[in-house]
């Protein structure tokens, strides 16, 4: 019988997960076994997956689990350097010579486990199955009016934290723009789920949205409709032949432009869209400073669907339930070609 682990999750401000109750209900009806650990933080209480028949695991017992379970988590494990002898489903990072995901691929080397990278759980044509992208965009366009109502203010964004809904979000964000002119915002990427997500929270807040994608960005630049916004969102993932958005001129050109949310999030990147700014930012103080006088700040934060952990966890666990519904033949499809992958990068360390 095929097991899969539901584990804790425990990097700080992560209370996501990647299957609901509902979706429990649904792997056990297919004959799997489903073991979900306690979570002191997790947004979907533990009550409906015991009410769903889930087995119930202490917090964070995952490396003690039966070494035929599949471990399914979202985002990074701990640290430790142990080997990891299970099969794990997660965000592993590992793939594009980060330096923390050769270490990873080294644990599991070292252990004889498997990596199943969700990012790279993909069909036939090669598009993703599931993806948080709809929320990074909503949350991350969110967080930018943030940065630009505090500069309104005289200020700068001070931390934020999760809501238990949208509609909270966006009583929250009225708030603070208050009465205030609505800035203009482009959208780059806006026909994928990140840009559509960041379009929509613009217009469900009264910010007109200038919609790009391909077709406007095909000549390479430069753009000066960039500067022209007074927020600037990119939805467009670094990589190899990607125009640069925001050149590092920016900083000293004249511009209306007063807040880029980097939602991509890849400044380290050789390959980033925007060269105004070396490194990401997080809860605490998701606002950083590049230019003063006009104000510029750039927010680039990480895990933004985890402002929204209940719309994000509900959203994902739908797109991902038919894949998991598949676990019992592991050699084809999307498992087969996760890991494919796996193997590749594993034989290239």
């Amino acid at each position: 019988m095929t097991h899969i682990w539901v584990r804790a999750e425990q990097r700080p401000n992560e209370e996501r997960v990647g299957l609901t109750p509902q979706g429990a209900v649904a792997l056990r009806a297919a004959g799997l076994r489903v073991t979900v650990e306690q979570s002191h933080v997790r947004e979907i209480g533990i009550e409906g997956y015991a009410a769903a028949g889930c087995e119930i695991a202490p917090e964070n017992s995952w490396p003690e689990a039966p070494r035929d379970a599949i471990i399914f988590g979202l985002k990074e494990l701990p640290d430790d350097g142990t080997p990891l002898v299970h099969r794990h489903i997660m965000f592993g990072h590992a793939y594009k010579g980060q330096p923390a995901g050769r270490v990873l691929l080294q644990r599991f080397r070292a252990g004889g486990g498997v990596l199943y990278d969700l990012e790279y759980l993909v069909d036939a044509g090669g598009r993703r199955v599931a993806a948080f992208g709809y929320w990074a965009g909503y949350a991350g366009a969110a967080v930018a009016i943030k940065c630009w109502a505090a500069q309104v203010r005289g200020g700068i964004c001070g931390p934020v934290a999760k809501y238990p809904g949208k509609a909270a979000l966006l009583t929250d964000l009225a708030a603070d723009l208050g009465e205030a002119p609505r800035p203009r915002a482009l959208v780059i990427g806006a026909l994928g789920r990140v840009g559509t997500g960041a379009s929509d929270l613009c217009e469900a807040m009264g910010v007109a949205v200038t919609k790009w994608d391909m077709a406007e960005t095909a000549g390479g630049g430069p753009f000066p409709e960039v500067l022209a916004h007074e927020i600037f969102l990119n939805c467009i993932l670094a990589r190899p032949g990607c125009p640069v958005f925001v050149p590092a001129t920016a900083l000293t050109a004249p511009r209306a432009l007063r807040v880029i949310g980097d939602i991509a999030c890849d400044p380290s990147s050789d390959f980033s869209p925007i060269k105004v700014y070396d490194r990401t930012t997080d809860w605490a103080a998701p606002a950083l400073r590049v230019a003063a006088a006009p104000p510029l700040d750039v927010t680039a934060i990480d895990n933004l669907p985890s402002l929204l952990p209940r719309e994000a966890s509900e959203d994902y666990a739908a797109q991902l339930l038919p894949s998991l519904l598949a676990l019992g033949d592991l050699a084809a499809g999307v498992w087969g070609r996760a890991k494919a992958e796996f193997d590749r990068h594993l034989a290239a360390l």
